[in-house]
This record gives C-alpha cells, structure tokens and sequence, in this order.
C-alpha cells in the first residue's frame, strides 16, 4: 500500500510531537503507530491504511448486525473479519523480523507481533465503540473484550483463543518459570500510548540485541516524541548516545531525564554518568 503521494520526514516527526502532547483519553492508536511506520519508510501514503481501517470496521459492523450487538456478537464480528475474512495473525517468525512492529508492513503482509495485532484490533473497535483494552502481560500482549455483560481475555496471536485463568497461569510459567504466579498486575490495562510503546520496544530491543545502536538511539527518539513525559526513554536515549559517542546529546536526555524521574533508583548512575559527560564537554 505504499505510494505517493507520501508525507516528507519533517512532517512525520511534527505529526508525531502533536500526537505526543494529547491526553492519554485522546490518544490516537492506528494513527500513532502509522507515523512511526512512515518515519521508517519515506514517503509512504497514509491514506489506504486509513481507508483499510474503516472498511474493517464496516465489514465487522455489518457483521455483528444492527442495534446493539452482545458481548459474544461482537467477538464473533472482529473474529471472522480480522482474522477469518482477512487473513491477520502470527507465526513465530514474526518475532524475528522488525516489520512485524511496523503497523504499514503488518496491513501490507496482515503478519505482525501480538501488539501490532492489537492495535488492529483496538482501532476498529474504537471506531464502533466497542472497549477492547491491552493487558501488560509478560512476554505476550493480550487483549480484553468488554461490555455490560461482561468480558473476555483474547490472544490475537493465536486467531482469537479465549484465554480462562489456568490458562492464562499455563502461558506466565512458560514464560516467566515454574515458580511465577498470576497477579492481578500482569492483567491490568495499558493505555493506548503505552501499548504503541510496547509496539516500538520491540524495534528497540531487537536492535540492540543486534548492535545496530545508532538505529536504536533513532527508536527511542520516535518514542519519545510520541510520550516526551516517559523518563525512563530520556535516560535510555542518554545511555544509547553515549555509547555512540554523542556527547551533547547524551547529556541533554540525562538532563531531562533527572528533571522528569527525580527520586528513581536509576538516578544516581545517570547522575555520575552526566558528570563524566560535562566533563567531556569542557
């Protein structure tokens, strides 16, 4: 779906900075993470992404039928449209490629990592007025549809499966060992911001797994323009760039990051860490 005529680099990261300086009430998900794909892929044309969406949700509109559709009607609906009609889902080679957290390749190929499904997924329901939250599982991204009569946890990587607590308690011992137990915690609700940043996190792990630290200091930048209030990105950003040898810019994000985090623990290393900057810098 890419094309042009695409938007300029200047314009993305601009579009971007807005975004970041709304509510988190108001935070625009597809839209966020369509940005952050189009700062990765220049020029790229937004507008069949955005028409991709809203026929989605139209079909899964039409789908659940008219008046005020049930709990199980509207799992029905999302679940023979994303998944069945178009084809959206995973496999575990996805976990290795970085186009699977870019929302544009994931429309383009409908592959992607479990939160790049879910910002599918919640987009369309956000459309309708349906509340399908994110959960801050460990290592899996999980979904919660909800209404009046009632609510069920989903794996959008695995084509929709409820997931019930000896489940749920199954999938956190694979992945967290035999003496993890489900807490209330790994079950509450991200905002939207969040989950886009979970969706960039894993760019940035990836590349820095690999090295590649100069792209990952780029991720953070991105991240940080869509939630400029996140300390803990400033101090990563200072890190990463002193890495690299970027002086300046390393102090700049540990400055910011000890005006916006004061009292974390992390404070006092970013500290002494700042100190030797200055240093270099004089």
């Amino acid at each position: 779906m890419a094309g042009n005529p695409g938007i300029l680099a200047d314009d993305v990261r601009r579009a971007l900075g807005e975004i970041g300086r709304r509510d988190d009430a108001d935070f625009p998900i597809a839209d966020a993470a369509l940005h952050l794909a189009a700062a990765r892929l220049p020029g790229l044309n937004l507008g069949p992404y955005e028409r991709h969406f809203a026929r989605l949700a139209k079909e899964v509109a039409d789908y659940a039928g008219p008046g005020t559709p049930t709990l199980a009607d509207q799992y029905e609906a999302l679940i023979q449209v994303i998944d069945r009609r178009y084809g959206y889902g995973g496999n575990e080679s996805v976990f290795e490629d970085l186009d699977a957290a870019n929302l544009a390749r994931v429309i383009d190929t409908r592959r992607g990592l479990p939160v790049a499904l879910g910002i599918v997924y919640m987009e369309v329901c956000n459309r309708l007025g349906w509340s399908l939250v994110g959960l801050d599982f460990p290592g899996r991204f999980l979904v919660r549809l909800e209404d009046a009569g009632g609510r069920m946890i989903l794996d959008l990587f695995e084509g929709g499966r409820e997931l019930m607590p000896p489940d749920l308690r199954g999938m956190l011992k694979t992945m967290a060992g035999a003496d993890a137990e489900l807490h209330p915690r790994y079950l509450s609700e991200m905002t939207a911001r969040q989950v886009v940043l979970r969706l960039e996190d894993n760019i940035r792990v990836r590349q820095m797994q690999r090295g590649e630290l100069a792209d990952a200091a780029d991720t953070i930048s991105l991240m940080l323009l869509i939630a400029p209030d996140t300390g803990h990105l400033w101090r990563e950003a200072g890190i990463v760039n002193a890495r690299l040898d970027r002086v300046a810019r390393a102090v700049e994000a540990l400055e910011e990051y000890l005006k916006r985090a004061p009292g974390e623990e992390n404070g006092y290393e970013a500290s002494l860490l700042l100190q030797e900057l200055r240093a270099k810098l004089n």
